[in-house]
């Protein structure tokens, strides 16, 4: 759903840039207390995962295809407004080095994907929590439905914003129906992914988990008399990642986008596929930085294509961990200020 430059007139994408500036000043503010118990390691992994897994196109029908967004996924890993940060940065990095949405289009991207899809699928997690079983394995589905949700409502918003200030005329009902109903079977995939994802975190690595932290069991304590006591543990207390599981995070995100997204599905997207059937794809311009070495998430002067979109994808991992690493020591540093 990566928009492109030309789709919004200039005050649409003003108005969606102040959004998204806004959305990311007050994670910046609020995101201290996630960060102080998962560290920024964690969420520079998130952000750099997140990239590899959207360069993983997958079919969904009729010459369309979709790829993970995210949010809500990050949400659950790092929390609500860590998981702002970490989507920004994403789409920051997709936009300036590989020509993936437009630049001006950025603050609509963001509102969308960074800001959209994290709140609305935190906001079904959490109310799917309180009616779940208290456990830790309720995150997963919870969080399944989350993000089944979250791809058209963010579908239904990009909708509104066209009607406000698209290019190209077309009709409501028309553009939110294929918007919509596209965007429901990119959101099946979307569930699928996080699933997975998230039930191998929450089985070898349950603490790492943000949304699951509050729901670890209390403490039965047995003394030597037999007698039992229970405690329940201090949730504030931080909890990070270790090398090792730094190491398999790492080398897992760099084996997803320098191989696996060497088979990634080459058709048009869900957003791609309706602008070329109702016509408003006319109205994309290509980006300011259509001519970076890195654009089309390929090395240029890369003859050949899968090096060039390994060599890509590995570049964009490690990029995204360093600026998604600054973000969140950012933010650290803004809170311990503020304190």
């Amino acid at each position: 759903m990566h928009v492109p430059d030309g789709f919004f007139d200039a005050p649409t994408s003003v108005a969606t840039g102040l959004i998204a500036a806004g959305a990311v000043g007050v994670s910046l503010q609020r995101a201290s207390r996630e960060l102080r118990e998962t560290g920024p390691a964690l969420a520079g992994l998130t952000a750099a995962f997140v990239f590899a897994v959207q360069m993983v196109n997958f079919p969904v029908g009729a010459g369309t295809s979709g790829h993970l967004l995210g949010g809500a996924l990050a949400a659950a890993l790092v929390g609500p407004w860590t998981a702002v940060l970490v989507m920004s940065t994403v789409l920051l990095v997709q936009g300036l080095l590989f020509a993936d949405g437009g630049l001006t289009a950025l603050g609509t991207n963001i509102t969308l994907m960074g800001l959209i899809t994290v709140l609305v699928g935190y906001v079904v997690t959490r109310a799917l929590l309180k009616v779940l079983p208290r456990r830790v394995g309720s995150v997963v589905p919870a969080t399944t439905v989350g993000a089944l949700v979250s791809v058209p409502v963010a579908a239904l918003a990009f909708t509104g914003l066209y009607t406000i200030g698209g290019a190209v005329d077309i009709p409501v009902g028309r553009l939110a129906t294929a918007m919509v109903g596209w965007h429901v079977l990119v959101g099946i995939g979307e569930a699928v992914i996080t699933a997975a994802v998230l039930s191998a975190v929450v089985a070898t690595r349950p603490d790492l988990v943000y949304a699951a932290r509050h729901l670890r069991p209390d403490l039965v304590l047995v003394d030597a008399d037999g007698n039992s006591s229970t405690v329940s543990p201090d949730r504030s207390v931080a909890v990070k990642p270790a090398g090792r599981s730094l190491g398999v995070g790492i080398a897992v995100t760099l084996l997803v986008a320098g191989g696996l997204s060497l088979f990634a599905s080459a058709h048009p997207d869900g957003l791609e596929f309706v602008g070329a059937k109702l016509g408003f794809d006319s109205a994309a311009k290509d980006s300011a930085v259509a001519s970076s070495p890195l654009a089309d998430y390929g090395v240029h002067g890369i003859g050949n294509a899968q090096v060039s979109g390994a060599l890509a994808g590995i570049i964009g991992v490690l990029v995204t961990i360093v600026v998604g690493l600054a973000i969140a020591k950012l933010a650290s540093l803004r809170a311990g200020k503020a304190s």
